[in-house]
């Protein structure tokens, strides 16, 4: 027993930083229907500039941490309004393909200029609220691990408030379901698209910024943190809010019990074979919906 909750304790905490990297997928592909291959870079960002505000820049953790997000929510805005939006508004449009393409570029240029900035080195945050290990029924569970939830679970909790009861919150989602019938009312689309960048980013670094304590932080981390929340959004079904946080938490459940009962080896892989076997048997993930085409 003591074991499958230590294994369960760490699913749960990597699955709630795989559902905070997801949602950043799910934000955008709902604005745009673009899957935006930057956003692991976000979490690189967030954690790396913690590190070198607290420790080039002198300032406590507690401001840092705000501003290392900010960053990342302003490099977000410049990805769009610098790199997407041209290419979306030059004449007869960009495809599909070309803004992924360009999102993957800015993945390699802003990797190359953190690595230039701040070196090739691994770096550690403080742990919010101490290291000493909490006890539960033989498990132990790292203080840093109740962050990683909590605050996973407070985002949550404010995009629900967000979408539901603001106006703003409102147009993104008429933004989402019908792009045209919401330019038509008078919707700014491009706005929402915008907000949607900075919003997605900004939820790459604070993820970047929780897990830094735990697993540290290097100027390629989000890397892999990136493709596995791209997993997660899949998983869970690619532009479902809901879908994005069950797919992290399922994930991250999966890989952590795969690591601990069989080998941490195939850690990686039994996550990717999972996603492989939902989209055989459900294409649209676990809570996509199924969709009809006339023809």
């Amino acid at each position: 027993m003591a074991e499958f909750l230590q294994f369960a304790f760490s699913g749960l905490t990597v699955g709630a930083i795989y559902a905070l990297v997801a949602l950043g997928f799910a934000l955008i592909y709902n604005a745009s229907h673009v899957i935006n291959f930057a956003q692991g870079e976000f979490v690189t960002i967030g954690g790396m500039a913690t590190v070198a505000l607290m420790t080039g820049g002198g300032l406590p953790i507690l401001l840092a941490i705000p501003a290392a997000v900010m960053i990342a929510a302003l490099i977000g805005l410049a990805l769009d309004r610098f790199a997407v939006a041209p290419a979306i508004n030059r004449p007869g449009g960009a495809s599909v393909v070309t803004i992924i393409i360009i999102t993957i570029g800015a993945s390699i240029f802003i990797r190359g200029v953190i690595q230039l900035a701040l070196g090739k080195d691994f770096h550690r945050l403080p742990a919010f609220s101490g290291e000493t290990p909490i006890e539960f029924l033989g498990a132990r569970l790292q203080p840093q691990s109740l962050w990683v939830l909590g605050v996973t679970m407070l985002v949550v909790a404010a995009l629900w408030w967000f979408f539901g009861r603001t106006r703003f919150g409102k147009a993104m989602l008429a933004t989402s379901h019908n792009r045209l019938a919401a330019q038509l009312v008078g919707i700014d689309t491009r706005l929402v698209l915008l907000t949607s960048f900075g919003l997605s980013a900004a939820l790459g670094g604070l993820a970047g910024i929780l897990t830094a304590p735990i697993t540290l932080t290097k100027y390629d981390i989000g890397v892999m943190l990136g493709l596995k929340g791209f997993a997660a959004a899949i998983l869970g079904g690619l532009g479902s809010g809901p879908g994005a946080i069950v797919g992290g938490i399922a994930l991250g459940l999966a890989e952590a019990l795969a690591a601990g009962y069989i080998s941490s080896a195939y850690k990686d892989a039994v996550a990717f074979i999972i996603i492989l076997a939902v989209l055989f048997v459900r294409p649209s993930g676990l809570l996509g919906g199924r969709t009809t085409e006339r023809v």
